[in-house]
């Protein structure tokens, strides 16, 4: 089993920024990807960002590419995503997820991970 454990949410004016975290724990030599998700009230879970736990390949969403940036520090076994430029629609709740499973392609859908955390709130002003 892995946990995952979120933080870094928060409220913050739109062209702000913010820094979530996941912390994992466990079995952590089991991961291959880690990766952002969001859930607005009444929408879909939707993929934001991934990387691989090896090698650190990234994945984004094209609604957030190059304001997102998707980071790893393996020896605290902790993925950060940085957020930049943040836009109204991007309120949402955040979830952190791991995948146990290698695939070739971006991890970004969620039924390739196996593992969630709790989720933390992000909401943006305008």
């Amino acid at each position: 089993q892995v946990q995952l454990v979120e933080s870094g949410g928060g409220l913050v004016q739109a062209g702000g920024s913010l820094r979530l975290s996941c912390a994992a724990s466990g079995r952590t030599f089991s991961i291959y990807a880690m990766g952002w998700f969001r859930q607005a009230p009444g929408k879909e879970r939707e993929f934001v960002a991934a990387i691989r736990w090896s090698g650190g390949n990234t994945y984004y969403a094209d609604s957030v590419k190059g304001r997102f940036t998707i980071s790893r520090d393996n020896a605290k076994n902790t993925v950060y995503l940085h957020m930049n430029s943040l836009k109204p629609e991007d309120t949402a709740v955040y979830l952190c997820a791991a995948s146990r499973r290698y695939y070739s392609s971006s991890y970004d859908w969620p039924t390739a991970y196996d593992y969630w955390g709790q989720g933390t709130q992000v909401t943006v002003s305008s």
